[in-house]
């Protein structure tokens, strides 16, 4: 494989080309060919058709044009301004808001190239106008950018689910909690950074418009008032939706969860003193204030709120979440007066594209996987490894090695594909008492495969900024100024691959932080 990809050749079609190997030397060249739609090659050919098949890979591209249609209109440029707007007078603030930037964007999409272009376009210059230190500004920007690997609703965890039959339901509420785990440390990072070292981070100018003080402070309450209206509405349009699909025969008895009366009132006086509240408090100056720092955050958490709101609150399912995301993009945009048939036709033109790479990546993988396990390689390495009589940890830590190292060299698509039916089944072997070092968290058979997801997403963060192929400085390389070289790139991921690495041995060590939303 390392060979045939050294040459140049795809990966799609290295994978294919190995699969027709493996049957070759296991069954006879004969076997292959000499009963058309028979055979082995059949079964190759069904296990293809099964994964291409399955209603939840409807979502990626889905997915991939939401987070097109947002990279290509002004809504991550106005989130980024908003955001400015609140941190701009705080140490750091300008990588804080990148980072945040960045959470709020792969709860949007998912995608992880995306990301680093467009702050790479939109900060990366900011930050380097302000005398931000290089270093520091380059790896926000990519470690945050590739926080789409792991926050729902993760293209990766979509892909891992479909490969390995896990509920990709389950692996979102699972991989909540770490993701944005993942992303605080890199803001805890930043903060403690720029206080120890303040040259990292000048102060920008004060602006004459800008509010400071107690004024501020006024708008930042006023905002949160807003939050609290907002939450106590949606709670309250939550359970209107469950009695509305229940009157029409949409729930089944064990489904229908209704509010009861007390749940009804909190939500509509969270939702009247979040609301009238404030505005009574503060007056309408604050108000106007509070609209003009915030408005370009609407539009985000709009998409974030019916997105991840549809799949947790239970309203759909994961493809029918991607599609009302597209929706909402597209009548968000259109709101804008920034929808034209050339935005969407470059988005869809790009969709297709990337769809197209993961798709033929996908029929390769599959089918080199369905080879080698016809040819019985999974339970050779399997007994291979459980005859050695190892730890259970030192089982995971070399499988973490593995993961790291081939993340250096290919694409995550095709570790997913090639490596997990290899080893999960292992991994479902491995005792589950000896899985965390405060007990057997994982203590039930159809966790494991769901905290293992995790783990291997956490590795996939690690790969994107590894080199010598680190995805991510490629991806920013692309459209930083021409003075900052790949090697520039590189130095700059340093602390953040050791926050990784640390997130990934927190994961490893302690399943229940995957438990919390299970």
């Amino acid at each position: 494989m390392l060979f045939l990809l050294a040459i140049g050749m795809p990966l799609a079609f290295a994978s294919g080309l190995l699969a027709v190997a493996v049957m070759a030397m296991k069954f006879g060249v004969g076997m292959l060919f000499s009963h058309f739609g028979m055979g082995p090659l059949n079964i190759l050919a069904q296990r293809i058709y099964g994964v291409l098949t399955n209603y939840a890979l409807i979502s990626v591209p889905l997915f991939i044009f939401m987070a097109l249609m947002l990279e290509r209109s002004g809504i991550a440029k106005d989130m980024y301004s908003s955001l400015n707007m609140w941190l701009s007078r705080t140490r750091g603030g300008i990588a804080i808001v990148t980072s945040i930037m960045a959470i709020v964007m792969a709860a949007m999409s998912g995608i992880i190239g995306g990301e680093v272009v467009l702050l790479g376009l939109i900060a990366l210059p900011q930050m380097l106008r302000l005398g931000y230190n290089q270093s520091l500004a380059i790896g926000t920007i990519c470690a945050s950018g590739t926080l789409g690997t792991m926050i729902p609703p993760s293209i990766v965890l979509i892909m891992y689910g479909l490969v390995t039959e896990t509920s990709i339901h389950s692996l979102f509420k699972a991989a909540f909690f770490p993701g944005f785990m993942l992303g605080g440390f890199y803001i805890i990072y930043i903060i403690i950074r720029t206080r120890l070292n303040p040259s990292l981070a000048p102060l920008p100018e004060l602006d004459e418009k800008q509010l400071v003080g107690i004024e501020k402070t006024k708008c930042f309450v006023t905002l949160l008032g807003w939050m609290l209206a907002v939450w106590g509405a949606g709670r309250l349009a939550h359970g209107a939706a469950i009695e509305i699909q229940n009157a029409f025969g949409g729930l089944r008895p064990e489904e229908y969860l209704p509010y009861s009366m007390q749940e009804h009132l909190i939500s509509l006086g969270a939702l009247l003193i979040g609301w009238l509240g404030t505005r009574l408090a503060f007056g309408q100056a604050i108000i106007a204030e509070t609209w003009r720092m915030s408005k370009g955050l609407v539009a985000p958490f709009i998409i974030v709120g019916v997105v991840l709101g549809s799949i947790y609150g239970g309203i759909t399912g994961i493809t029918e979440a991607a599609g009302m995301g597209s929706i909402i993009v597209l009548i968000i945009v259109a709101v804008r007066k920034e929808l034209n048939f050339n935005l969407i036709r470059q988005a869809a033109s790009q969709t297709f594209v990337s769809t197209g790479s993961i798709l033929s990546i996908t029929m390769g993988a599959t089918a080199l996987a369905g080879a080698y396990t016809m040819a019985g390689g999974p339970t050779y390495i399997a007994n291979l490894i459980i005859g050695a009589d190892m730890p259970t940890y030192g089982v995971l830590l070399i499988m973490m090695v593995i993961f790291l190292f081939l993340g250096a060299f290919m694409d995550w698509v095709g570790i997913v594909l090639l490596v997990m039916p290899v080893f999960l089944p292992i991994i479902v072997e491995l005792p589950r008492a000896e899985l965390g070092l405060l007990g057997p968290m994982v203590d039930h058979a159809s966790l494991v495969p769901i905290w293992f997801g995790v783990v291997f997403t956490v590795a996939m963060q690690v790969a994107f900024l590894s080199p010598p192929f680190g995805p991510a400085a490629f991806f920013l390389k692309s459209v930083a100024p021409p003075h900052i070289t790949l090697p520039d790139i590189f130095k700059g991921f340093i602390p953040f691959i050791g926050i990784q690495v640390l997130v990934l041995l927190l994961v490893l060590f302690f399943p229940e932080l995957t438990m919390v939303f299970l």
